[in-house]
């Protein structure tokens, strides 16, 4: 690896350390030598998130994703060159002959965050997490293991779901706050709640209760990926490391102190590494 890549992937593995800790720690169980390339592609979904912040109106943001599309196209190869992210997943794709498809995707789902509309559906939410989460979980397993089949595919599909919403529970008070609603317009309003109180941070009954439902359907996804994982081997197990850290944060969204907009959701560090190893150890 000559010095330009090596500073390239230095820089998306100080990016995910520094924007997504949980991601970061699950990598230190993953084979040294392919760390760089889940560095990178987890950098890209970075990218990608944070668009919204760095622009001052939607079109500014779609403008971004296009440039994105281009280079996943192989159509802005000196302009890659000069940006680190783009630079190593494109180093990355070629290396592990990865699909763009699946990341072309993402980005394609990732215009839903420029806007201020609220989600829909549970179907679209899942349809969401699936494209954002479950294809980034899918392509870091096929770093891990080239073979890896269908039936990892539909437990990393289960687990992404999983794990985005988590990590949109995780993320409400700073989604309100800017607006954002990914909470399921119909299941906010099955349970009476208003998509202006929850933009407003009001923690009503009603939104509690349509988080229950939501921690639910988190839950059944972990559960249909646990029957999976079961009868599941191979080294591409380990892509979903991450995922062994949900059900903790669930049972804080459980407590009846919970107040989804002013309680912090988090693990110290010593408990996130202990569940990861204790995870790690559980696939071999």
């Amino acid at each position: 690896m000559n010095e330009a890549a090596q500073l390239a992937y230095a820089h998306c593995d100080a990016l995910l350390r520094r924007d997504d800790p949980d991601r970061w720690l699950a990598s230190l169980f993953l084979p040294t030598a392919l760390r760089p390339h889940v560095h990178a592609l987890y950098a890209f979904g970075l990218e990608i998130a944070r668009v919204r912040r760095l622009v001052s109106e939607p079109m500014l943001g779609e403008i971004r994703f296009q440039w994105w599309r281009e280079v996943l196209a192989g159509e802005r190869e000196s302009e890659a060159e000069a940006n680190p992210v783009a630079f190593a997943l494109l180093d990355t794709l070629m290396r592990h002959d990865l699909p763009r498809a699946p990341l072309a995707a993402l980005i394609d789902a990732r215009l839903f965050d420029l806007y201020d509309a609220p989600m829909p559906s549970i179907a679209m939410l899942e349809a969401y997490a699936e494209a954002t989460s479950a294809r980034l979980f899918q392509c870091t397993g096929r770093i891990l293991d080239p073979n890896a089949g269908p039936e990892f595919a539909r437990a990393a599909r289960h687990a992404g779901i999983a794990y985005a919403l988590t990590g949109l529970m995780r993320a409400l008070p700073w989604h309100a706050a800017t607006g954002q609603v990914y909470l399921p317009a119909e299941v906010l309003e099955r349970h009476g709640a208003v998509v202006v109180a929850v933009q407003s941070g009001i923690a009503s009954p009603a939104l509690r209760a349509a988080l229950a439902e939501l921690r639910a359907l988190a839950r059944g996804h972990l559960a249909k990926f646990a029957a999976i994982s079961e009868a599941k081997g191979g080294g591409a197990a380990a892509a979903l490391l991450p995922v062994s850290l949900c059900e903790a944060y669930l049972r804080q969204m459980d407590r009846r102190s919970y107040d989804p907009f002013e309680t912090m959701i988090q693990l110290p560090q010593w408990r996130r590494q202990w569940r990861l190893w204790r995870a790690a150890r559980a696939i071999g």
